[in-house]
Formats: structure tokens, C-alpha cells, sequence
């Protein structure tokens, strides 16, 4: 195991000594390009931003910042090399930012929040930015009076992003959607979505921020980079904020996801580790709501659909109509490339969790027949599905899972607390995700009525 430390630099001028732990391996960030410009996509980020009329605050691009050394580190720190269990890794960063004070005092919320989030134990130091890099953000230009934008949501290109987007649009809300443009077939959903979503509200003025933030495969010595990228959400999240901070008034970064995948309950033992991610854990979305309170930024995070399943979703959209025609265009699947290897091109599975979860809604919400999607596996119940290989192991979980509750339901108020803590939520609305956990394995349950899974 070799513990790491991220140090963030403000150009080749920014030499402050910062000693190092013992054993730590460093490694500089370089945080401008050129002579002023911040890299990483920040920059461009600003500029954008600023042709939409919105200007980011010191303290917002600070978010960002601090978000590009957690990717970094989440991203291009092994941890099949660098951790002494396989899984967990050590890890810190030294940011500079505008007000190291006020960074310093939320320190341990977001320690709290990251440890929680990637299962590493994370450390934070932040110092004040070098003379010259007192303000990076842009001012605006003259004084705007009318605000361009009234919402502020998350876009990933999948369904419940998708959803999220034609509810705002239909309720006459002009929202700025916000993507990090990530792997090819990711990127290119959002952009099929987009672009679909203006040429049906031609009137609406709402634009969308995309961000691109890749650090190159060698960027940690002797480290080969890390795929499970649980930290992804931070990047996403602190995206949203920092947008949010140029809105010029207290503001709410939506994150549209169904209260099944928001809570995570692992279908069975093997998955609370590793394989149960927390991205839009009500924990995970309170931390943040605790740390912008103590850096006192006049925003928060909400999951608007925290008590419903996907199919509720689908069933409650404004649009749809719309929703049916985009739904082809919308990505769920875990991994839509691993079917190359027989000649196909980029589609749903049709076997991963997320895909399981998304036929089940579109079930539910389309009826037999009704969903659009072309799926690898096209009839789960065509075949035995083999659970010694990927087709069968996602089925297989569900069933145990869904079996497990049936009988015995008295466990669901029990189980939702596997995943992480619930101690911000009162007692009516733990009952309510318990009540959202049961109704989305139901949903699951009946798209699996008839599945057949068994070793090969």
C-alpha cells in the first residue's frame, strides 16, 4: 500500500513549501494553462457559463477545484496497487482556494462525505491561492437584472435525467441542465436528448453546461488509474453548485433519480462493499447540504424524486408522449459497449442492474410492448439465463432479493439502512423509502415473472 497526496498549483510560480507525511507519494496538479486560464475544463466552464450571463463565484469555482483533485485521485490512484486491502486507499489533497478559513471549518463534513462516498480515507488541507490568483472567476460584464435561468438540474443522458428535464421544460421553468462529458456513448446521449428537448420547446431559452474533466492514464507515478470512479458524483454535484453560485440568488442544483437506485439496498451480502455505490445516497446529498451551509453558499441539493420508483416516474411524467419517442435516445445501461465482441454497436444490455430497473419501469410505465429500447438480450425469458455469466447474476439477485421480502416484508424498514445511515431523515420519511424499496422490487418482480436463472 503507498498513501497519496494531490498538491494543487497555481501555475509554475506557486512554489509554497508543503512538507509531506511520511512515505507519501506527490503528485502536482497544475490548475492553469497558458498564463491565467484554469485548466481541466474549469476555464472553459467560466466562459460558457458566461455567454448564458451567469458568473460563478471565487468561492464556486473553489468547489470545482477541490473537485478536480478528488477526480483525479478517484480516478488515476489503483486500487488493486495502491490500497493494502484491494479497496481501500489513502488519500489527500492540499487545494488552494480563496478563503482557506472558511474551507478549513467545512473540512471535516466533506471528509465525512468523501470516506462515505468511495470507502477510502480521504484527508483535506487547503492554503490560500498565491498573490495573482486572488480571483480567477470572471466579474460579469455589467450588471444583469433579469436572471436567464430559474432551475438547475443535473443531465446525464439517462432515463430519470430525462424525465427530470421534460417535467421542468413542461412546468414553463428554463432551466440549465449541467453534464460532464464523459465516455463516448454517455456524451452522446445527452447530446441526442438536447437537441431533441430544443426542437420541442422552441421558445424555451434553456441551455446546458458541459464539462470535460479526463486526467491522462499516467498522471499518478506507478499507479495504472482506477475504473470504479465512485467518486463521480462529487464532480457532478460540485459542478452544480458551482454554476449555481452565478445565479445571483439562493438556488436548488435538482438530481433526478428514483428513490430504488437513490437509497441502493444491496440484494444481497457480496454488495455493500465494493459494488454498492452511494451517488445519490440521502446521506451522501445531506453532507453536501451541511458543507455549503458552513462555506456559506447559498444553495442546496435536492433529489425530487426521492419516493418513487422509475416507474412512477415514467407513469408521472408531464410529457408522455415525449417521453416514449426520447426514451430510445436516453442511456441506462452499465456498460452499453460490452457487445462489440459479436459486432454490435452501442446498445442496452439488457441483463445489468440499470437495465433491469429501467425494462421494469418502462413495464410499468408503457405497458407489455411498449418500450422502445433495442436490448442485447431481447426476452429475458427466452432461455435459462446462466448466473456464472454477466446475462444471469443481475436476475438471479433480484429474485433472491424479491423472494427474501416476500417473506418477510417486516424486513424492508430494516434493510434500508444497510446502505448507510438515515439519521437526517425523519421517521415518516424513512417509512416512505422503505415503501419506495418494496414497490421498486416489485416493479423488478414483475418484469422477472417467468426469468429462469441457474448455474450453467
Amino acid at each position: 500500500m503507498r498513501r497519496h497526496v494531490i498538491i494543487g498549483r497555481y501555475g509554475p510560480g506557486d512554489r509554497a513549501r508543503l512538507p509531506l507525511d511520511n512515505g507519501e507519494i506527490a503528485t502536482r496538479l497544475d490548475l492553469v494553462v497558458g498564463d491565467h486560464m484554469l485548466d481541466h475544463g474549469i476555464g472553459h466552464a467560466l466562459s460558457d457559463l458566461a455567454r448564458f450571463g451567469v458568473y460563478p463565484s471565487e468561492m464556486g469555482t473553489d468547489v470545482l477545484v477541490l473537485a478536480a483533485h478528488v477526480h483525479a485521485a478517484d480516478t488515476r490512484v489503483s486500487r488493486a496497487s495502491e490500497s493494502q486491502d484491494g479497496w481501500t486507499r489513502e488519500l489527500r489533497l492540499i487545494v488552494p482556494v480563496s478563503d482557506p478559513d472558511r474551507w478549513i471549518a467545512a473540512a471535516p463534513i466533506m471528509v465525512r462525505m468523501l470516506n462515505f462516498l468511495t470507502g477510502d480515507i480521504w484527508s483535506l488541507c487547503f492554503r490560500a491561492r498565491p498573490s495573482g490568483f486572488t480571483q480567477v472567476s470572471q466579474p460579469p460584464s455589467r450588471q444583469t437584472i433579469d436572471r436567464p435561468f430559474n432551475d438547475l438540474a443535473l443531465f446525464s443522458g439517462g432515463l430519470d435525467s430525462l424525465i427530470g428535464a421534460i417535467d421542468a421544460l413542461e412546468s414553463g421553468r428554463t432551466p440549465l441542465f449541467l453534464s460532464h462529458a464523459g465516455e463516448g456513448a454517455t456524451s452522446d446521449a445527452q447530446i441526442r436528448i438536447f437537441d431533441a428537448l430544443k426542437t420541442h420547446f422552441p421558445s424555451n431559452s434553456f441551455q446546458r453546461l458541459r464539462l470535460w474533466m479526463v486526467f491522462p492514464k499516467k498522471f499518478i507515478r506507478g499507479s495504472s488509474g482506477e475504473n470504479t470512479t465512485r467518486g463521480r458524483s462529487f464532480l457532478f454535484f460540485a459542478l452544480g453548485v458551482f454554476a449555481g453560485t452565478g445565479f445571483g440568488a439562493p438556488f436548488t442544483l435538482k438530481v433526478p433519480e428514483n428513490g430504488l437506485i437513490a437509497v441502493n439496498v444491496p440484494l444481497d451480502p457480496l454488495r455493500l462493499g465494493a459494488l454498492s455505490t452511494r451517488t445519490t445516497h440521502p446521506f451522501y446529498i445531506a453532507r453536501w447540504n451541511e458543507a455549503l451551509a458552513a462555506l456559506g453558499i447559498g444553495g442546496r441539493i435536492d433529489n425530487p424524486y426521492w419516493d418513487k420508483t422509475k416507474g412512477e416516474m415514467v407513469v408521472a411524467c408531464a410529457n408522455g408522449d415525449l417521453l416514449k419517442r426520447l426514451t430510445p435516445a436516453s442511456l441506462s445501461c452499465a456498460a452499453p459497449t460490452k457487445g462489440r465482441w459479436q459486432g454490435l454497436g452501442t446498445q442496452h444490455c439488457g441483463y445489468c442492474l440499470p437495465c433491469l430497473i429501467r425494462r421494469a419501469a418502462l413495464l410499468k410505465g408503457f405497458g407489455a410492448g411498449g418500450d422502445p429500447t433495442v436490448y442485447t438480450i431481447a426476452d429475458l425469458a427466452a432461455r435459462v439465463l446462466d448466473t456464472r455469466q454477466s446475462e444471469g447474476v443481475q436476475a438471479r439477485s433480484f429474485q433472491l432479493a424479491i423472494e427474501r421480502l416476500r417473506l418477510r416484508p417486516d424486513l424492508a424498514p430494516i434493510l434500508i439502512h444497510k446502505p448507510g445511515p438515515l439519521l437526517d431523515e425523519s421517521q415518516d420519511r424513512q417509512a416512505s423509502l422503505a415503501g419506495v424499496y418494496c414497490r421498486g422490487l416489485e416493479e423488478v418482480g414483475s418484469l422477472l415473472a417467468g426469468v429462469r436463472t441457474q448455474p450453467g
